[in-house]
C-alpha cells in the first residue's frame, strides 16, 4: 500500500498550531525578528529570497515582498518585474547549485488554495527524476535529504550578498 502524500516531517509541529507568537511570520522574517528562524539567502529591492522552513527538497525557496502584501495584485509593476528578475536569479543559482531537471513554480493565494501563511510569497521548489526511491516504494514516504541550514549556507554563498543578508 502506498500513500500519495508528502512526507515533510519538520512540518508535524507547525500545523498543529506551534507556531512563533509573531502577527506574521514573513514580516517577522523581514525585521530579523528573534522568534522566528532566518533561512534568508539573498535580499534585493524590497524582497527577500529564503528557503522554505518546510522544504519539499532542498532548495526550496520562497521569495517575498519585505512589506506586508496578501495578493500578487496588490504589487507595483516595479515590484512585480523585480519579483520576476529574482525567480529568474534564484532558478540560475538553484540551477548551479543542485542541477534539478525542472522546478515547480507558483503562488498559493488564500487559505482554499493551501497557503499556510498570509503573506504573498512565491514557491520555487526544484524537482528530480529520481525522487522516487526506496521509501517511496514501500510506504509512499519522501525523505528531505539536505539540512535547510546546510541549503542555507551553500545558497547564501552562491546568490553573493544582496542588501547583506
Amino acid at each position: 500500500m502506498t500513500r500519495e502524500n508528502l512526507f515533510v516531517p519538520s512540518k508535524l509541529e507547525y500545523v498543529r498550531g506551534r507556531r512563533p507568537k509573531v502577527k506574521c511570520i514573513l514580516c517577522a522574517v523581514a525585521n530579523n525578528d528573534e522568534r522566528v528562524e532566518r533561512l534568508v539567502v539573498y535580499k534585493e529591492a524590497g524582497f527577500i529570497v529564503s528557503l522554505n522552513l518546510h522544504p519539499y527538497s532542498p532548495g526550496h525557496l520562497i521569495i517575498f515582498p519585505e512589506r506586508h502584501v496578501l495578493d500578487i495584485r496588490e504589487i507595483s509593476d516595479e515590484e512585480g518585474l523585480k519579483l520576476h528578475q529574482l525567480s529568474q536569479l534564484s532558478l540560475d543559482v538553484l540551477g548551479e547549485i543542485y542541477q534539478p531537471h525542472g522546478f515547480n513554480l507558483g503562488y498559493n493565494i488564500g487559505r482554499p488554495s493551501g497557503a499556510s501563511l498570509e503573506h504573498l510569497h512565491f514557491h520555487i521548489v526544484p524537482r528530480y527524476g529520481n525522487e522516487i526511491g526506496f521509501l517511496d516504494v514501500i510506504n509512499g514516504a519522501r525523505v528531505i535529504v539536505e539540512d535547510p541550514v546546510k541549503t542555507r549556507e551553500k545558497l547564501k554563498e552562491a546568490f553573493g550578498n544582496g542588501d547583506a543578508v
